[in-house]
């Protein structure tokens, strides 16, 4: 009788925790669980570790091997004991905006941070944070002694062999989001964070990216994690050619790369992957939050919203720019929503239902257009996330984002990939177990190339006329 090998993958995301059990040879999802986090922009981790052992109650049993996925971005600071001394910043707590072009320029620009470490700063980032805490609590600030990431903290919690901030480990593909550790030079840039902190602080260990860490108290072993996109791109087995959009609370478009990307614009953050590759990434902060808040404004559910957009003949020059809650690429924190071409032609739901799906997948098509600037190839987009189930958003998507897509089956990819680093850990192999993921396609596109490019055009032109206003503080 052939005995299953189980692995644990955890998402610690923004909004919960999910957990998987795998089979470590196939992938199949024998066991899962999930529990919410706080709706905030700052949390006590503690939150994370109260949503790990709810979600995990009762799955772990025969359990070898646990990884951790998590948000990136986040910052945790820790005293000497271990102690978190302030609530974590998340990734989309903005409040270090003010600050991040000051500390952008005092490194000598965009260009040197993109060439020093593959990204150039924006609020989401960690590094922005540190220089936050600095210059508006200073108090905690003066007490910490260790800076980690979600991931970071969550399999340090995990691991029963240690105490206060000693042997606390990071991977590369985390790491590469913080702004103090270099996917060019492959190691950390300790002078960034002494220039955001004022001071040095104890970093993880980046450990490889198939490396067992530790052991939980149930004698589990603990692969080294990794960020949430990194997991994601684990999950979706990426191949070279393909970019994964991914539509949930905010918008993602990545690839795999074979080389680092250092990209001056800021638009692609060069970040590194979790198999010792590359993961060039452009991140928005609006995506499928854009079409529930116009359902709402239309007062349709969703099902309502998506048939009023697949029956609008188009949007008529309508242009919805969907910055709902500022926007992190383009770079513009303080900006709001626009809506442009408004008449009483216009003024009807069903096209102010298209013009949102169009909006929200214009801003995508950016990010798209962005990774080919950097010589990514783009021959298959594989559609993920809530918004990616729309019928409206999939019959717009081919000929927007420029490239045949295809529909990943619904699952836990960040999870999943997450597990499948565990099963690559316990393993000892070279690479990652080969599990599948099964693909769809949607029905052809209702868009021909000359409308998209219109469409396109369109926003592109809104965008340009509403600058000054989007550039302008709240």
């Amino acid at each position: 009788m052939t005995v299953r090998r189980l692995v644990a993958g955890v998402d610690c995301s923004t909004q919960a925790t999910k957990v998987v059990v795998c089979d470590a040879d196939t992938g199949a999802v024998l066991r899962e669980g999930r529990a919410a986090h706080p709706d905030a922009t700052e949390v006590d981790p503690q939150a994370w570790w109260q949503a790990w052992e709810t979600a995990s109650e009762g799955l772990l049993d025969g359990v070898e091997a646990i990884s951790v996925g998590g948000q990136q971005h986040g910052m945790v600071l820790m005293d000497s004991a271990g102690t978190v001394v302030h609530p974590a910043l998340l990734w989309n707590d903005t409040r270090s905006a003010g600050v991040t072009t000051e500390l952008v320029d005092e490194f000598g620009g965009a260009a040197a941070w993109a060439a020093a470490t593959g990204v150039v700063p924006v609020p989401s980032f960690t590094v922005t944070k540190l220089r936050w805490m600095r210059d508006f609590a200073a108090d905690a600030a003066a007490r910490a002694e260790a800076v980690a990431l979600p991931h970071d903290w969550l399999t340090h919690r995990l691991a029963a062999d240690r105490t206060g901030i000693e042997g606390l480990t990071t991977d590369r593909g985390d790491a590469s989001g913080t702004g103090w550790w270099s996917a060019i030079d492959e190691d950390y840039r300790t002078d960034l964070v002494e220039l955001a902190f004022g001071r040095s602080l104890a970093l993880p260990r980046v450990a490889g990216p198939a490396e067992l860490v530790g052991t939980t108290s149930t004698g589990a072993r603990l692969a080294a994690g990794t960020g949430d996109n990194m997991a994601a791109a684990l999950g979706l087995n990426l191949q070279p050619g393909d970019v994964a959009v991914s539509l949930g609370t905010s918008g993602t478009a990545f690839a795999r790369g074979v080389a680092p990307t250092t990209d001056a614009a800021g638009l692609v953050a060069g970040f590194a992957d979790a198999t010792g590759g590359y993961l060039p990434l452009v991140c928005t902060l609006n995506a499928a939050r854009v079409l529930s808040s116009t359902a709402a404004l239309l007062g349709m559910d969703l099902a309502a919203f998506d048939e009023a957009a697949l029956g609008s003949a188009g949007s008529d020059g309508l242009v919805l720019v969907p910055f709902l809650d500022g926007e992190r690429t383009p770079d513009l924190p303080h900006s709001t929503g626009l809506i442009y071409g408004l008449t009483r032609a216009t003024a009807v739901p069903s096209t102010m239902a298209r013009a949102a799906v169009e909006g929200m997948l214009c801003g995508l098509a950016d990010a798209v257009d962005a990774l080919r600037t950097q010589g990514i190839p783009v021959e298959r987009v594989l559609l993920l996330g809530g918004a990616a189930r729309s019928r409206a958003v999939q019959a717009l998507a081919p000929s927007l984002l420029g490239a045949p897509v295809v529909l990943p089956e619904p699952a836990e990819y960040v999870a999943l990939g997450a597990a499948r680093q565990a099963a690559w850990a316990l393993s000892g192999a070279e690479a990652p177990p080969a599990w599948d993921v099964p693909v769809s396609k949607p029905e052809a596109s209702i868009l021909t190339d000359a409308e998209a490019a219109t469409i396109r055009a369109h926003y592109a032109s809104v965008l340009s006329k509403g600058e000054p206003l989007l550039s302008t503080p709240r």
